[in-house]
């Protein structure tokens, strides 16, 4: 920064002015997004077309508890979560989850109960996008 970009206000402190805070972010997200840690964006507008229709039944099934884009509310754990990776719960455990429902363990909200009206091809379709939401998050 330099002398321009500072301004003074009312109490005569020496601020930056708007332009070098935005500078200053944006250099910073660039760095961060560089570095390969994962900056949250909302992938909702950007679902490749692929996952559409499990987006389409996450949202109809499990949004519910699960939340938004899989992340979670006060009545469920977020699905874009480390624990839910394919090498801790695999595909199948889903599949179970929705079909038998799950005690807690990982958690405390409770016992899920399972899923009535759901198919076996609506949990792949649901696990494909939730996958895709974790690959987002940089979790696999």
């Amino acid at each position: 920064m330099n002398k321009r970009d500072l301004k003074r206000d009312k109490t005569d402190r020496v601020r930056p002015s708007r332009a070098a805070i935005v500078l200053a972010l944006g250099s910073a997200l660039f760095a961060v997004s560089l570095s390969g840690t994962p900056v949250a964006q909302s992938a909702s507008s950007k679902v490749p077309v692929e996952f559409q229709a499990g987006e389409g039944k996450f949202n109809n099934f499990c949004a519910r508890c699960h939340g938004a884009e899989a992340m979670g509310t006060k009545q469920g754990p977020p699905l874009v979560h480390k624990i839910y990776e394919p090498s801790h719960h695999g595909d199948a455990a889903f599949q179970r989850a929705a079909a038998s429902g799950v005690r807690a363990h990982h958690w405390q909200f409770g016992d899920m109960p399972k899923i009535d009206g759901v198919k076996s091809e609506d949990v792949d379709q649901i696990v494909k996008y939730v996958r895709w939401l974790q690959r987002q998050a940089g979790i696999m």
